[in-house]
């Protein structure tokens, strides 16, 4: 097995949801982006904003302090406080720059080492499996309401529906050299 070779997979798969819940954004209005769909449901700002709260609070001296700071107010992060779309974004490149940051920097030897999220304990493999799950599951929410929201003028983010035999057909066809 290459050296990190879970590492460099794990930022991958970080690259590949926010780039997912990035192109999504990307097609909806200031409006869609603070629509709430329902009573009980977030907002897409609300739902970036938090996963930027977690971010900065799991991913800020990850191997040093648990990952739950005092200084994160996870309910506020679900309060609609009417931030413009630009501030929204700024808060969510923060989280991601934040969580890139502190993976670049974790070598073979750290994955091995105990951290702490609200005083439990995980291996640094389980608590960034932790995150990743949470980061999927939530841009999976984002991905599903910018859908809604977009109707017949959404871009789909993978294979377009109706086209996976094309795609197939395509990638079969290509020799690698």
């Amino acid at each position: 097995m290459e050296e990190n070779n879970y590492l460099s997979s794990v930022i991958t798969q970080f690259r590949y949801y926010k780039s997912l819940a990035d192109k999504a954004m990307s097609q909806l209005s200031d409006e869609q982006l603070f629509f709430k769909p329902g009573s009980e449901v977030n907002s897409i700002a609300n739902i970036a904003k938090h996963m930027c709260g977690n971010m900065l609070s799991r991913w800020t001296d990850f191997l040093s302090t648990d990952g739950e700071k005092p200084w994160r107010k996870r309910d506020a992060e679900f309060e609609d406080d009417h931030d413009d779309y630009a501030e929204v974004l700024k808060k969510w490149e923060d989280g991601w720059n934040c969580l890139f940051k502190a993976t670049e920097l974790l070598g073979e030897k750290d994955l091995t080492k105990v951290v702490y999220i609200r005083g439990e304990a995980h291996s640094v493999v389980e608590a960034i499996n932790r995150q990743v799950a949470h980061y999927a599951y939530h841009v999976g929410q984002i991905v599903f309401i910018s859908k809604l929201l977009c109707g017949s003028e959404w871009q789909p983010l993978t294979i377009p529906k109706g086209l996976s035999e094309d795609y197939n057909a395509e990638k079969f066809t290509k020799k690698d050299l």
